[in-house]
């Protein structure tokens, strides 16, 4: 199976970020602009904070009627995730994704970070090789 970073190379070389000073009503247009269900969170030097997700806005903002604007993406972003190495395999990123009940992880390598792989990215790479599954 292939790996990781195999699969991060063929995906658009461009990050959907966002910093952690903008407005959760600001990651929801980004988002929507992107047609994407996350956000990297980076710093001014583009480094790695973490993720923020429509999840995220739903359960931490939305359900607690809290401000799209006046919240800040700071203010519920995901900074404990599980990430995985850009030398691991896409079967011991599903372990991870599975085992943490996550669908977005961060991919490093030598800590720096690669790219975020998803479920999508997971099915997508099973079904262009469905004769290796299926047979």
């Amino acid at each position: 199976m292939e790996k990781l970073n195999e699969i991060l190379a063929r995906q658009l070389p461009h990050f959907k970020n966002i910093e952690p000073d903008c407005s959760i009503s600001d990651a929801l247009c980004r988002m929507s602009t992107y047609n994407t269900e996350y956000l990297i969170v980076t710093d001014k030097a583009d480094n790695f904070l973490g993720l923020i997700t429509e999840h995220d806005v739903a359960s931490k903002a939305l359900f607690l009627n809290k401000s799209l604007t006046d919240t800040r993406v700071i203010d519920i972003l995901n900074t404990k995730l599980p990430f995985a190495d850009a030398g691991d395999t896409l079967e011991q990123c599903m372990t991870v994704m599975k085992k943490h009940h996550v669908k977005f992880l961060p991919v490093f390598s030598n800590l720096e970070f690669k790219g975020i792989v998803s479920t999508d990215d997971i099915l997508d790479e099973a079904v262009s090789h469905r004769s290796e599954i299926f047979d």
